[in-house]
């Protein structure tokens, strides 16, 4: 399916071109459109499978689209937050989707991306989180930080994303995964992706999706086959830049 029927705002779709790609995945093709339509989304799809995208375009135009509603129009000067928060397992994937974020939304005028991860000063996080922001990408455990010590302004996100969940309870953030979901305006729409759906993470997915849209693209095999796998030895101080 090209991503040109897919429903996708022009500057999203130039973005898309831009990057070389014309065709969407199969969890691209099945879950872009149901997420534009507002549904929540319950996604099984492995790692290299282009899952990135489906949760990154939607949440694009769904930022555009609220900058274009009077309704929620936002003044200077105010701290407002995300209106997009995903969550993910670990440092190195919230890196991948802030990359992501940053290459689609490269025709969104004046987008702001924030990665909030451990391993990285307070410092630049809090000045981020206290300015205009319109995406939030964190660890859960970082973001908790960030929560009780209340700079993390979490009361206007309309869209959460938990990006391999099932890795995320592995690693044991549950209580956190809990407290944070539960500081979220209940109106929010949420996409749930997750390479596997044991009981626990079913148990979430049910707790916090309201009668999502379920799309199943993992393969047989739970890794994916086009993983290009380097190994990149350096210096302790410089992994952060390579990781961008």
């Amino acid at each position: 399916m090209s991503f040109e029927t897919l429903g996708l705002h022009e500057a999203l779709t130039r973005a898309v071109a831009d990057s070389g790609y014309t065709t969407a995945t199969e969890v691209q093709a099945q879950a872009i459109p149901p997420a534009l339509e507002g549904k929540d989304l319950m996604v099984s799809a492995s790692t290299g499978s282009g899952k990135t995208a489906a949760f990154v375009l939607p949440g694009l135009q769904r930022i555009l689209a609220a900058r274009g509603d009077n309704t929620k129009r936002r003044e200077k000067g105010v701290v407002y937050g995300p209106r997009m928060l995903v969550l993910t397992p670990t440092r190195e994937l919230a890196m991948q989707v802030d990359k992501a974020a940053t290459v689609y939304g490269r025709h969104v005028q004046g987008l702001r991306v924030t990665t909030v991860v451990g391993g990285v000063p307070y410092g630049a996080q809090l000045k981020a989180l206290r300015g205009p922001l319109d995406i939030l990408i964190a660890t859960p455990g970082r973001l908790m930080d960030h929560m009780q010590s209340g700079k993390a302004i979490l009361e206007n996100v309309d869209l959460l994303v938990l990006d391999e969940a099932d890795r995320m309870l592995d690693m044991g953030f549950i209580d956190d995964l809990h407290t944070i979901i539960t500081s979220l305006p209940k109106s929010r729409q949420t996409m749930f992706f997750s390479a596997t759906v044991p009981d626990l993470v079913a148990h979430l997915a049910k707790k916090i999706l309201k009668k999502p849209h379920r799309v199943e693209a993992t393969k047989n095999s739970s890794t994916a086959l086009n993983i290009d796998q380097r190994v990149i030895f350096c210096k302790r101080e410089d992994k952060f830049q390579l990781l961008r």
